[in-house]
């Protein structure tokens, strides 16, 4: 069983953000290792809602933040493109949106902070590895088809855990050149690093409803979904120490 409540926060120079927290609802009240879940571009919607609920089911406290405000899904707003891109580009608002979540949740009550992780899928790839970078104590970082730059590669010496990255063969927005370039960063910043490529899969391939954003480059794969969801089990287990319950995809 998962206990679910919204949780009100400031970010971003006050926008208040509206997240989803999923604790396991057991008796022992022992402290519990945690993840910070960021969605895709256009917002927190019910596929990372439910993502959050999965890992609590697994024994994780799990809080999926809110990077916009309001805890809105805004895939038809006109300025959400122009937002992402300046949160994109600027490292230290990226780092200060996904650590105000962190925040959160490290001083939830049933939180182990010597035991947290973060994971995202595409624009929420871009925010976990900046949090990454500026020094957050994480022990896992993943990046679902994230984007991979960032204008200040030598912060990857700050990185702190273990990073895993799961992309496909055929992203148009996460392409060889890129993939190059990340894994000479993570090299030169001497991080624990990994990279899973899937052939033949695009953009957002995690995402039940990428074809709804109406963007080339942009399809589910649920084979390779699966595949990427149970390596970030995997790393989660190694290095978390949460004890992987049977699969549910």
């Amino acid at each position: 069983m998962v206990t679910t409540s919204e949780v009100e926060y400031e970010a971003d120079g006050g926008v208040l953000m509206i997240g989803h927290l999923a604790v396991p609802a057991d008796d022992a009240g022992a402290a519990l290792p945690a993840v910070l879940v960021a969605h895709e571009a256009p917002g927190l919607d019910d596929v990372h809602r439910e993502r959050a609920d999965r890992l609590a089911e697994r024994g994780y406290v799990a809080f999926a933040l809110d990077a916009h405000g309001g805890g809105r899904f805004r895939l038809d707003d006109p300025r959400i493109r122009e937002r992402v891109a300046a949160i994109s580009n600027d490292p230290d608002r990226a780092r200060s949106i996904a650590a105000s979540a962190l925040e959160v949740l490290r001083v939830h009550r049933r939180v182990d902070a010597s035991r947290m992780a973060a994971i995202g899928c595409c624009f929420g790839g871009t925010l976990v590895l900046e949090l990454a970078r500026g020094g957050a104590d994480l022990r896992a970082v993943v990046g679902f088809h994230p984007g991979l730059g960032t204008s200040r590669p030598e912060d990857a010496r700050n990185i702190t855990g273990t990073v895993l990255v799961c992309v496909g063969s055929e992203d148009p927005y996460v392409d060889g050149n890129a993939r190059a370039a990340f894994e000479a960063e993570m090299r030169a910043g001497g991080v624990d690093w990994r990279m899973h490529l899937y052939g033949g899969v695009q953009h957002s391939f995690t995402h039940p409803h990428a074809d709804r954003a109406g963007i080339p480059g942009l399809a589910y794969d649920p084979a390779a979904a699966d595949r990427a969801w149970r390596a970030m089990l995997d790393l989660f287990e190694e290095v978390i120490g949460q004890e992987a319950a049977p699969s549910h995809s």
